[in-house]
């Protein structure tokens, strides 16, 4: 039971960094400033798993689009949509960076991500992007 809890806590955490991160994406501004606006100030604090999410993409940004870029056949980073584009970014993140985060667990909660709240097209898209970078991992 308390395994499950704690997925589910990981499981919102992981909404709540797609939040800040689809915002800061959306509105143009730094990922950080948005997480702030977040802080206990605005009662509305995010829970520790999701800032070391958005730290995480934050800090790897640009080696974590390069990926995206490479791997993402037939779509430049800036035409995916701003969901799909930060729910990769979180799951491509778990895979290369979280050690406790098992790759398929990564790789299903993207893609559970991506059945809520994107395209009928993009579970499939995102399942095959982090399927392909998990196999190419040493």
């Amino acid at each position: 039971m308390a395994h499950e809890t704690g997925r589910s806590a990981r499981r919102k955490a992981r909404k709540h960094a797609l939040d800040v991160l689809f915002e800061a994406d959306v509105r143009g501004v730094d990922i950080q400033k948005i997480a702030d606006s977040r802080g206990p100030l605005a009662q509305r604090e995010l829970p520790e798993y999701a800032r070391v999410l958005v730290r995480g993409v934050q800090d790897n940004l640009p080696a974590i689009d390069e990926l995206i870029s490479t791997y993402a056949e037939g779509w430049e980073l800036k035409r995916l949509p701003a969901v799909d584009r930060n729910i990769l970014r979180i799951g491509i993140f778990e895979l290369n960076y979280v050690d406790d985060v098992p790759d398929g667990v990564a790789v299903d909660e993207a893609v559970s991500l991506a059945k809520e709240l994107s395209t009928d097209d993009s579970p499939k898209f995102i399942n095959g992007l982090l399927g392909r970078l998990q196999l190419l991992r040493p």
